[in-house]
């Protein structure tokens, strides 16, 4: 359905990226949010939740994220994507717009997609 699915570890370090990203850079949090950073071409990385009820919400995310060569991963939950944004809701997807101190682990999520 969504983005590349990837293994666990690299998921985690998708977590840990927005979480450092969340401190010391930008993150867009919510469908909306993240739709329109990928349209304006600001997005460095999109992780969707797997678990985004009802899928249509983010369907169209890993398509367009290709048309601007952005990065999409799928990670496993709504309820771990929310936390590590810091919003303390489950939230369906997240994109980093500024990677702020993220930018080494981003490199390696990079190379684990092979992009």
């Amino acid at each position: 359905m969504a983005g590349t699915e990837v293994p666990k570890e690299v998921s985690e370090k998708v977590y840990e990226a927005i979480e450092v990203a969340k401190k010391s850079g930008k993150l867009r949090k919510g469908t909306n949010e993240v739709t329109k950073s990928v349209e304006k071409g600001q997005a460095i990385l999109v992780a969707i939740a797997k678990d985004a009820s009802p899928p249509e919400i983010v369907m169209h995310l890993p398509v367009l994220c290709k048309e601007k060569g952005i990065p999409c991963v799928e990670v496993p939950t709504k309820e771990e994507l929310g936390v590590s944004a810091g919003i303390g809701v489950p939230t369906a997807s997240v994109a980093i717009v500024k990677e702020g101190d993220a930018k080494n682990l981003i490199k390696e999520i990079k190379a684990n997609l092979k992009v």
